[in-house]
């Protein structure tokens, strides 16, 4: 009988160390708007399908915006005060928007396009 667990195989261990050394190179912030990135994507996809893509999408959001919130909560979060209280009051408008009826995703989108442009700089 054969194993239900492999060994990675060469090339799967050649592409997670590529990723590795590619990510070490980037500055954290791209990274960062990279999460939120995916997100719009998942959002994007997922307004004009069904409900199980919405759903999935929604609870990835909220999972990545809880995330922030619990981040600039945090006491020991550098950024300054009023920063992290506009991003805290942000993140509670997304999560109201989520709990939504009927969320409205473009409102959802715009919010995390404008996140990712600013951690980029390019907002």
């Amino acid at each position: 009988m054969q194993s239900m667990t492999s060994a990675p195989t060469p090339a799967m261990v050649r592409a997670s160390q590529a990723y590795q050394a590619s990510s070490a190179h980037r500055n954290p912030r791209e990274q960062e708007a990279d999460i939120f990135r995916q997100a719009i994507g998942a959002l994007r996809s997922a307004r004009t399908q069904g409900l199980i893509p919405q759903v999935r999408a929604l609870a990835d959001n909220r999972r990545l915006w809880m995330s922030v919130i619990d981040l600039v909560s945090d006491p020991t979060n550098s950024l300054p005060d009023g920063l992290r209280a506009s991003i805290i009051s942000v993140g509670l408008a997304v999560q109201r928007e989520m709990d939504a009826d009927k969320p409205n995703f473009d409102f959802l989108i715009g919010v995390n396009e404008n996140i990712a442009a600013g951690l980029a700089g390019n907002g």
